[in-house]
């Protein structure tokens, strides 16, 4: 919901000339969200404007483990107030905005379900469209895009008929960490709280 909001707050009502609400779009129908709630979502950010903004958090977990934050607020001391919190008593350090931001890579990261569709024939249709990995899974294909290709491979699919489960950005590590048993319990209860705050909505990596 936080997402459609933005995404119209920034660039408007109409889906075929924004982008970032298309995809917004296309994720919620695809989590079951009914279209009476979208349709919501969007009037009212249209009528009203909303009053969420994007910020970022980066920092380091227990055991050196670089933590990026994304997340939609619409009261950001409260946010940084509560990021800093959890950070300090689950043992991390938070960082300066763009400290850590080139220890990930920007891709486009598409989900699509099997159904009837062959392997060897999608991929081999998909891949000149800006594919830089194409993984099967046992019921679903992933596909991983740059940043650049994201738009173009998601029209490909749309030219094709077929509809992703999921599509969306995401911020993929540069190398990742091997961490004893007792670092990596406290990262992941540290990124549970983070996902547990009622204030912070959005994605972690």
């Amino acid at each position: 919901m936080k997402e459609i909001q933005v995404a119209v707050k920034e660039e408007g009502s109409d889906p075929e000339a924004n982008p970032r609400l298309r995809l917004a779009l296309q994720n919620a129908k695809g989590a079951n969200m009914p279209k009476d709630n979208i349709q919501r979502a969007i009037n009212k950010a249209d009528s009203e404007g909303a009053n969420f903004q994007e910020v970022t958090f980066e920092g380091y977990a227990p055991g050196g483990v670089a933590v990026y934050i994304e997340c939609l607020t619409d009261n950001n001391l409260r946010t940084v107030s509560n990021i800093r919190s959890i950070f300090n008593k689950k043992g991390g350090t938070l960082g300066t905005n763009g400290s850590l931001s080139f220890l990930f890579d920007r891709k486009g990261v598409i989900t699509v379900p099997k159904e009837d569709i062959d392997p060897e024939e999608f991929e081999l249709e998909i891949i000149d469209a800006g594919v830089e990995e194409f993984e099967i899974e046992e019921e679903v294909f992933i596909i991983t895009t740059s940043l650049e290709y994201f738009s173009n491979v998601e029209r490909k699919l749309e030219e094709m008929g077929i509809r992703p489960e999921n599509a969306e950005l995401q911020r993929i590590p540069n190398n990742t960490k091997t961490l004893y048993l007792e670092s990596s319990l406290k990262v992941l209860k540290m990124i549970e709280e983070f996902e547990e705050d009622g204030v912070i909505t959005g994605n972690i990596y």
